[in-house]
């Protein structure tokens, strides 16, 4: 166990003064590759919302919808309520969830690039799959094989952005994960704009090029350099070493890969990782493997992504509106994230997880007042309304790109020892899938039930997560991934949660250096 008297116990002292190099072509051109496997992610949520407003594919797989949104005195609210049509969605995120907690032991025993080529080949014949359809049945089974290649890649790509990085630069690189999850976002809402006027087959070319960022995913999870400390991890010091010296720039490496050496004694000895990770001396981050991503969903993001096209026809925005609308809000989303690439290592994780939480709650309760005094049913929105309402929903975007849509996946991806860190991220995606799973299959239900007042239960949401930030998680900026656990024991909550026998083993270990 860490922090015991005998055997391995882990990174033991800072020696993150001694890290040397310099950011390398080669450290960028592994990044970029490796961050592709986001770009899948967020093509899927951008393209769900845009096919399933096209009347041809509701037509010929939800026909009710289909026939329920031609009714003009149908609920402006309610006329896409319909689990088989939220089932379309959210199959996948179930899917990812249970596929992420499998990709684990490959992650670990494998290597991270085994991982991302699995969910690269998966995404790809679920593209295909989807593209091809011509049943229900048909279509859910491409969405399954879509999760299975979200879940590899969810779990593997975060994990080998951290621990590729530089220590002063993981955070702004580790991004380029949500980077290309937003670019994939965007392109989804470019692709949707563009085939509905291909019809009555223009649904089959947006699902169906989902295939070209699988594509470039398992290429890349082919040809990128393995992580040293995977290598590490199974032995391979020094291939390990030799990695960790051209991603560096340089052969002064050894207190960086003595950090590695040390973890990796200690997570070779941990032989059932998931049964480790809920031991008392892991609160802290098993506490940040749950709530950093079951926030992020309930921030209200995804339904806001996966049906804006919807959500602005339900505003009363025409047809090529409502996906132009969406188009902008995933522009957005990607310049922000941009915004806060250029500022995380900067200013820290938790300013940027405070403000744009403070920014989100102003921007949803303004468009709820709006949506709940001048909309109803049978009603659309005055054309000044609708901008407002679009320029609100826009600043939200932009506070949750600078925020909690980096940040909910770079923290859990950089906070967890070796030894229990490819089970840690399995625990993140599975809880961000869960999450994302619940709020896709409730969603439609939700918007009938509370009308405008969906604004104000995110809203509610988002300020308990801000709260929680600002008690609860220390800043991660700057300190070595393999010397993080180390932060929590100087933490004023967490220095009190974690079992005393581990702080004193370390107060032993400080005082005999």
């Amino acid at each position: 166990m860490a922090g015991g008297s005998f055997g391995p116990t882990g990174v033991a002292k800072e020696r993150a003064e001694q890290y040397q190099g310099k950011v390398t072509s080669y450290v960028i051109v592994a990044c970029l590759v490796a961050a592709i496997g986001g770009s899948i992610f967020g093509y899927d949520i951008g393209i769900s919302g845009g096919v399933t407003s096209m009347d041809e594919f509701l037509d010929q797989f939800f026909h009710t919808v289909y026939e329920k949104k031609k009714q003009a005195h149908e609920s402006n609210y309610c006329k896409y309520d319909n689990q088989g049509l939220a089932a379309f969605t959210s199959s996948l995120y179930l899917a990812g969830l249970v596929s992420t907690l499998a990709a684990s032991p490959i992650t670990r025993n494998y290597g991270r690039r085994a991982s991302i080529v699995c969910g690269g080949v998966s995404f790809f014949i679920g593209a295909a799959l989807n593209a091809g359809a011509v049943n229900l049945a048909m279509l859910l089974a491409g969405r399954i094989l879509l999760g299975v290649g979200i879940g590899f890649g969810n779990q593997a790509v975060p994990l080998y952005l951290s621990e590729v990085a530089p220590t002063h630069l993981r955070g702004g690189l580790n991004m380029m994960f949500q980077l290309a999850t937003t670019l994939g976002i965007f392109t989804a809402n470019m692709v949707n704009y563009g085939t509905q006027q291909l019809k009555p087959w223009g649904w089959r070319l947006s699902l169906g090029l989902a295939a070209f960022p699988a594509m470039l995913m398992t290429l890349g999870g082919y040809f990128l350099p393995e992580t040293p400390n995977s290598l590490v991890e199974r032995g391979l010091r020094e291939r390990g070493r030799r990695v960790l010296e051209k991603l560096r720039g340089t052969q002064n490496v050894d207190a960086e890969l003595q950090d590695m050496v040390d973890a990796s004694e200690l997570a070779n000895s941990i032989k059932h990782p998931f049964r480790n990770i809920l031991q008392k001396q892991h609160r802290p981050q098993l506490v940040m493997a749950i709530c950093m991503p079951m926030f992020q969903i309930l921030t209200g993001i995804n339904s806001i992504l996966f049906y804006a096209p919807v959500l602005f026809q339900t505003m009363g925005f025409g047809g090529n509106a409502s996906l132009y609308s969406s188009a902008l809000t995933g522009a957005v989303l990607v310049l922000s994230t941009l915004i806060s690439i250029s500022l995380v290592d900067k200013l820290g994780r938790r300013a940027l997880l405070i403000s744009g939480g403070v920014q989100m709650i102003i921007c949803q309760a303004i468009v709820s007042v709006i949506l709940g005094v001048k909309f109803g049913d049978n009603q659309e929105l005055s054309k000044g309304y609708s901008i407002v309402v679009v320029i609100f929903i826009c600043l939200f975007v932009v506070a949750f790109g600078w925020s909690w849509g980096p940040l909910g996946w770079t923290i859990p991806s950089e906070i967890f020892p070796l030894e229990t860190r490819s089970a840690g991220q399995s625990i993140t995606v599975a809880v961000n899938l869960l999450f994302t799973f619940f709020i896709a299959q409730a969603f439609l239900s939700l918007l009938c039930a509370f009308k405008f007042g969906i604004f104000l239960f995110f809203a509610g949401w988002v300020s308990v997560m801000t709260i929680f930030v600002y008690f609860l998680l220390p800043e991660t900026k700057g300190v070595p991934i393999e010397e993080m656990t180390l932060l929590w024991k100087k933490h004023w909550f967490w220095k009190k949660v974690l079992p005393a026998t581990n702080l004193e083993a370390e107060s032993n270990n400080n005082s005999s250096i």
